[in-house]
């Protein structure tokens, strides 16, 4: 059968904040066929997403991504793949594109699982789903005392993993530093473990992330993340060969394949992390997991929106048993919430599970996504190639 629509919904929260929170707006993918509908999310500005799949053709190689999609038959997996090539080589100076084709990518998967009746990480291979380790993603506070608070509550609610990351973190000194470290520590005890985001704080600037390498050892840090932007793979791997010894991680900014791979082999890191919104979808996701299989190194998942995406998030790996843990944001603002009317929530052991539904098994709800619905219309020469679609 064939692709019948391909529409997206940009949702937004009435006031977006200067901080780093990715759950404050999104764009929902939904593509039918055959009476099934599949839902994807882009991790990536929702305006300049759509722009890319209704945009003029500029020459043969930076074709709008509809170009690839639209018309085109899904009767097996292998057409998930053949699309995702398709906008790659008709898109290759589109550079937004793969921000594009991962929610559609992911829109396709929840499609063909819900036609075949089969969950996702099934169509990918896996006979079952194993259970995560769910770290609580949080940012820190403005204050010791309040990320103290937010570790005490993470404790008190039961995670057995928790990571800070963001906020003022490295912006105010190694002495402030120090003290939210501690705090948070703290807050925690002694046996969770403690991951921090350094938010590419230090991007350049080795020596400054290297002097936070005694600190961090002091209060047992599982991992330091994203200390430099994606790709600076010289700074990573020096930084990686440091003492004290601190495991690296990194990769939630890879947007596609080749990204991934370049981290894997060259930076140094101990654990890749990859959004399915970001790095081409479910279909580049699991390639990632599969190399990270082979190269000694975790593959983690790294989502910081609502529950489609979490879910869409675990499938590339949730078959490989020895990769245990999985980000699982706990301030997540009410669109992320309420967009889905299926929650996946940690169970009575703490775990987290992918839904054993067909496709990513997960639920919109469109009444709430109407609620916090932006309604976009984009015109060239006079003639309107987008403006928002029904739900």
């Amino acid at each position: 059968m064939k692709i019948e629509s391909v529409d997206f919904f940009y949702v937004s929260m009435p006031e977006v904040l200067d901080i780093g929170d990715g759950s404050q707006d999104a764009l929902l993918v939904r593509i039918s066929a055959g009476g099934n509908e599949g839902w994807g999310e882009c991790e990536a500005s929702p305006l300049t997403t759509i722009a890319s799949y209704v945009c003029p053709m500029s020459h043969s190689a930076c074709k709008p991504v509809k170009y690839s999609l639209e018309g085109e038959r899904i009767e097996s997996v292998n057409d998930i793949y053949r699309i995702s090539n398709l906008v790659h080589e008709n898109s290759l100076d589109l550079l937004q594109a793969d921000h594009t084709l991962s929610g559609i990518d992911t829109a396709l998967w929840d499609l063909f699982g819900k036609m075949t009746g089969e969950p996702v990480y099934r169509l990918l291979g896996y006979n079952k789903a194993n259970s995560k380790v769910p770290y609580a993603s949080q940012l820190f506070g403005d204050t010791p005392q309040e990320s103290f608070d937010k570790a005490l509550k993470s404790k008190t609610d039961g995670y057995k993993a928790v990571k800070f990351g963001w906020g003022p973190f490295g912006t105010k000194g190694l002495k402030a530093d120090i003290e939210q470290l501690h705090a948070v520590r703290e807050g925690l005890g002694k046996d969770i473990l403690l991951m921090v985001d350094a938010g590419t704080v230090w991007n350049g600037k080795v020596d400054q992330a290297r002097e936070r390498l005694a600190a961090l050892k002091s209060v047992d840090v599982f991992w330091l993340e994203e200390p430099f932007r994606n790709l600076y793979l010289e700074d990573y791997k020096s930084l990686s060969e440091s003492t004290p010894k601190i495991d690296i991680a990194g990769g939630e900014g890879c947007n596609n394949f080749a990204q991934a791979q370049a981290m894997i082999k060259y930076a140094g890191i101990k654990f890749i992390q990859i959004d399915v919104g970001r790095v081409g979808g479910i279909s580049a996701a699991k390639q990632v997991a599969d190399l990270a299989l082979v190269s000694n190194v975790f593959y983690v998942n790294h989502t910081f929106t609502s529950n489609l995406a979490l879910s869409a998030s675990l499938q590339p790996y949730a078959g490989i048993k020895d990769y245990t843990i999985c980000e699982y944001p706990v301030e997540l603002k009410p669109l992320a919430k309420e967009i889905t009317k299926t929650s996946i929530l940690p169970d009575e052991n703490g775990y987290i599970n992918v839904p054993d539904k067909p496709g990513l098994g997960v639920e919109i709800d469109t009444q709430s996504v109407k609620k916090y619905l932006i309604d976009t219309e984009i015109k060239i020469g006079g003639k309107r190639v987008y403006i928002t679609p029904d739900i």
